[in-house]
């Protein structure tokens, strides 16, 4: 009869607790307040109300009003819009959504541990993504996030392409300006500092009050002699342990049982439980202990203790692990400086400097910066030259060469000129902002594997909870006796043994540090989905025209080699009246070989053909064989003969030959091409290696693109296909099931980036291919591509880790718990160390995402000595002929002798790296290595002055 009332009750107390947490819960509508829709949160150990109807088609506003304080409930988390919005304690916190799509958006605290629901309801049925786990997402372009807060979040929205997950960041109306965002920094460090500071006096407190207790109670079996008889006392461990139980315990009980309140149990609604049952049976036992039979009069006021004292410990070393997973973003917000030196009556005979702060900063302000010194804003060079270190924001370690008219990043240190340049973007529509804003919305999100962890973890405390029910059920039928007693040990150290903390903060920590660490190597990746899937990415297409090439006509060879710059500052003056592209790249050349260029007279362009001019009273004509016809130059004597000869060899390489004549004669072919980036060839030898299929896609001739493929290493070639075709191509890859990433940097890429599975952007090219894309290389080039895979692949892989300690710790430790070996080996799990476990479970998995902070980045080094050439090319600027190839071979050698890997420029006094060099010169067999080529040009104008130093 005894134990089917046990089962009787132990079936209702299952009914009761699967009713209480899964049964529906009722909707609080949204009040209509002049077309606006505005809800009121509380947030106390939950939300309240935790489920909140709105209707699509008027904004939605959002009152947060947390009346605690801790690190659980800190952030709002929403993340099917990317929101991450900061909840300072014992504040009001307004967060403001446009219309959204008819559809659910779950949100969660921070820790995901507390969770609620938004449900926009229309006339339509509302759409339920079950099998992904998440709402009905808006689509690209529909929803567009913003808010006005007294925290700081972020936002973004996303597209959502379940078959593919592939997911877009659309645009962002409102970036976060960096003021808000270091304030933001600044709350948060002081809220860690307060909670862990809270948190060691708690510790404290336990350990003081505890160990009394837990030295009697385990000690005094072995060293009764050495324990003082009054601490067998059950009520002196009774007032001992009242300290720890609502003192150092008072964060545990109050945050738990709220949660149970709001219907949404988490790590501390178990320990509360579970310390609680223990301390209740305590006080019975030592208040009555008749109340309960002879044999089941043992207090367990030492494990009631030691639980909360270990659990506090475990709060506190997590918390201070976790304070460092925001380092990224901390970072980044204080690369900025805080003056900014601005000029005021600039051009007047008034003009002066002044000092001011960043803030303050207008667009349109003059600034002056000195070497050393941080860009305080972004910005266009007036005047000046220097070299500029674009690390922190790129990841390149080498410095890029600015002067009048080139853009400056804010943040980024000038190295060793003077600038004076104009203000363009300040705030937060800096790229700064842009980027920890892309960083804050990327950490926000979910990535597909961790909706699997939510799913299991909404069901994970109520199982824990009826699993102890019938744990104590089993004890009380088959356990031996006291059987209560028994069931009562093996009943609590399930519910403290479980921890539901580890399997929530298993992916959001990993994710969090490694879009981090991608920032850092100037890779913004935009969500935790593009992060995860990157890592699978199985084919990968590249555009050619600025992403494998620089996008950038050069001449590439002249013939003949000793062609002097009197005659190429001629051709190079009649091209300069020209816009075509290749009329530029001869220009480009003559000024970088000093040629002086002069006014052009009666100058002719015919289409097609080439242009016509009069310079320095000699007839030039620059163009195709057919233009040299029409202005009757000889083409068919020997020399010319010979020149077009060799011309051919070029054109086969896919270069574009241009002849030259001056008063009739023909004196030059010059070929040109859209060079290829000097990373690119080993960035592709790099994606082959883990295991990717490389094509390149283009809308240049067959002919010209299998040069370049031929190039860089490439044998998938998709040549002759216009900028809608694109997209179209990469949906034939797609259909093998394979996942296809896109890398362009045009607007004509952008279908093809939003058509890919992963579409990459090249940082250098336009906004509206950047805004398609799912991850943007700031540094423009590949092997930024190789970075994203790498990181994406050890991303993935401590998440794994982080799983499977989790599920492998519940799933050992539960079942011990319970006391499954005891009828093996006798032996029943004390609560106390089912408490020591739970406290260092979830630990163990900080512990082992914090590991991903130790991945580096190498793009320099997968540049091997064989491209060292490539890589002097710079892609952009400079032309290498054949002697300063030999030269640069030269200068392999010299440095694979030596072992030398970095020298100083004798111009500027940087410390180049030999590989990286803009340029690099070799001198009586020393080598000489150049951060720009202003630099080189002055060590060959003044060779005996840099030689001799």
């Amino acid at each position: 009869m005894t134990i089917a009332i046990a089962v009787i009750i132990a079936a209702v107390l299952t009914a009761a607790v699967a009713f209480y947490f899964f049964a529906p819960k009722k909707a609080k509508e949204a009040s209509d307040e002049g077309g606006v829709q505005i809800a009121h949160i509380e947030v106390k150990g939950g939300y309240t109300p935790a489920h909140i109807a709105v209707r699509s088609g008027k904004p939605i506003k959002l009152v947060f009003e947390r009346k605690e304080a801790g690190e659980c409930s800190s952030h709002v988390v929403f993340s099917d819009l990317g929101i991450d919005q900061a909840l300072p304690a014992y504040q009001t916190t307004t967060l403001e959504l446009p219309s959204l799509a008819v559809g659910e958006y779950p949100f969660a605290c921070g820790m995901n541990m507390l969770h609620g629901m938004l449900e926009v309801r229309g006339e339509g049925k509302i759409d339920n993504d079950q099998s992904s786990g998440s709402a009905a997402v808006p689509q690209h372009g529909e929803v567009d996030v913003s808010r006005s807060t007294s925290g700081q979040g972020t936002d973004a929205n996303h597209d959502k392409t379940s078959d593919e997950h592939a997911w877009r960041g659309a645009d962002v109306s409102e970036r976060i300006d960096a003021n808000d965002s270091t304030r933001s920094a600044a709350q948060g460090d002081d809220s860690h500092t307060k909670e862990i500071h809270e948190l060691w006096v708690r510790l404290i407190v336990g350990i003081v009050f505890t160990l009394p207790v837990f030295s009697a109670a385990m000690l005094h079996p072995f060293l009764g002699h050495m324990i003082p008889s009054f601490l067998m006392n059950p009520w002196v461990q009774l007032v001992l342990t009242l300290p720890v139980m609502f003192y150092s315990g008072w964060p545990v009980h109050r945050t738990g049982w709220l949660a149970m309140a709001h219907r949404s149990a988490e790590m501390n609604s178990l320990v509360a439980v579970g310390t609680g049952t223990a301390f209740i049976y305590s006080v019975v036992v030592t208040v009555d202990p008749a109340i309960v039979p002879a044999g089941s009069r043992e207090p367990y006021f030492e494990a009631v203790g030691t639980i909360i004292t270990l659990m506090i410990l475990g709060q506190l070393l997590e918390a201070k692990a976790r304070a460092g997973t925001g380092d990224a973003i901390r970072k980044l917000i204080n690369l900025r400086p805080s003056t900014a030196r601005i000029v005021l009556d600039s051009g007047s005979a008034d003009e002066h400097i002044e000092e001011i702060p960043v803030e303050k900063v207008q667009a349109g302000d003059v600034i002056v910066i000195r070497p050393g010194e941080k860009f305080p804003v972004d910005g266009s060079v007036l005047s000046g030259e220097s070299s500029v270190d674009e690390s922190m924001i790129t990841g390149e370690s080498m410095p890029v060469n600015k002067v009048k008219g080139d853009d400056v990043i804010g943040a980024t240190v000038n190295a060793n000129g003077s600038l004076r340049y104009r203000a363009t973007k300040v705030g937060k529509d800096s790229v700064l902002s842009h980027i920890v804003d892309l960083v804050r919305s990327a950490q926000a999100s979910k990535a597909p594997i961790q909706r699997l962890a939510d799913r299991i973890a909404k069901y994970f405390v109520p199982a824990v909870m009826i699993i102890a029910i019938w744990t104590f059920v089993v004890w009380w039928i088959l356990g031996p006796v006291p059987q209560a007693v028994h069931g009562l040990v093996a009943a609590v150290s399930v519910l403290v043994i479980a921890c539901p903390c580890a399997l929530g903060i298993a992916t959001p920590l990993s994710v969090t540090i490694g879009t981090g660490k991608g920032a850092q190597a100037g890779v913004l990746i935009r969500s935790a989905v593009a992060l995860e899937s990157l890592h699978s990415l199985k084919v990968l297409v590249l555009d050619k025209t600025g992403t494998i090439t620089a996008g950038k006509p050069t001449v590439t060879d002249i013939l003949p080699q000793n062609l002097d710059n009197d005659a190429l500052a001629l051709i190079a003056s009649v091209e300069q009246n020209s816009e075509h592209p290749l009329a530029q790249a001869i220009v480009s050349k003559a000024q970088q070989s000093s040629a002086p260029l002069k006014k052009a007279e009666h100058f002719k362009a015919v289409a097609g053909q080439g242009v016509a001019a009069t310079v320095d009273e000699h007839s030039v004509v620059v163009g195709n064989v057919t233009m040299l016809k029409n202005q009757h130059v000889n083409v068919e004597d020997e020399a010319a003969v010979d020149l077009f000869r060799q011309s051919r060899n070029l054109a086969a390489q896919g270069k574009t030959p241009v002849a030259a004549a001056i008063d009739g004669t023909l004196v030059a072919v010059m070929a040109i091409a859209d060079a290829v980036k000097g990373d690119s060839k080993s960035a592709i030898s790099e994606l082959k290696k883990r295991g990717i299929d490389i094509y390149m896609i283009t809308g240049d001739g067959s002919g010209t693109a299998e040069s370049i493929a031929q190039q860089v290493g490439i044998e998938h070639v998709i040549a002759e296909v216009p900028p809608e075709g694109k997209a179209a191509k990469i949906r034939e890859l797609q259909r093998n099931n394979a996942v296809v990433g896109m890398v362009g940097d045009g607007i004509n890429d952008a279908p093809a980036l939003a058509q890919a599975n992963i579409g990459i952007a090249v940082g250098t090219g336009t906004d509206i291919a950047i805004e398609s894309s799912d991850v943007t290389l700031m540094s423009g080039k590949l092997t930024g591509v190789v970075t994203a895979i790498d990181l994406s692949r050890a991303t993935m892989r401590n998440i794994r880790e982080n799983l499977g300690f989790a599920f492998g710790y519940n799933m050992l430790g539960i079942p011990i718990g319970a006391g499954v070996l005891f009828p093996f080996t006798g032996l029943l799990l004390n609560p106390m160390i089912a408490g020591a476990a739970m406290a260092f479970s979830s630990l163990s998995v900080v512990i082992n995402a914090n590991r991903l902070r130790s991945f580096s980045w190498k793009a320099d080094d997968v540049h091997a000595t064989t491209d060292h050439v490539a890589s002097l090319d710079n892609a952009q600027e400079t032309t290498i002929h054949e002697t300063e190839i030999q030269e640069s071979s030269k200068g392999d050698s010299a440095m694979s002798q030596t072992g030398e890997s970095t020298v100083k420029d004798p111009v500027c006094g940087m410390n180049v790296n030999i590989r990286d060099a803009a340029a690099t010169r070799t001198i009586d067999g020393k080598q000489y290595a150049f951060c720009s080529n202003h630099c080189a040009a002055e060590f060959d104008n003044n060779l005996d002055q840099y030689t001799k130093a």
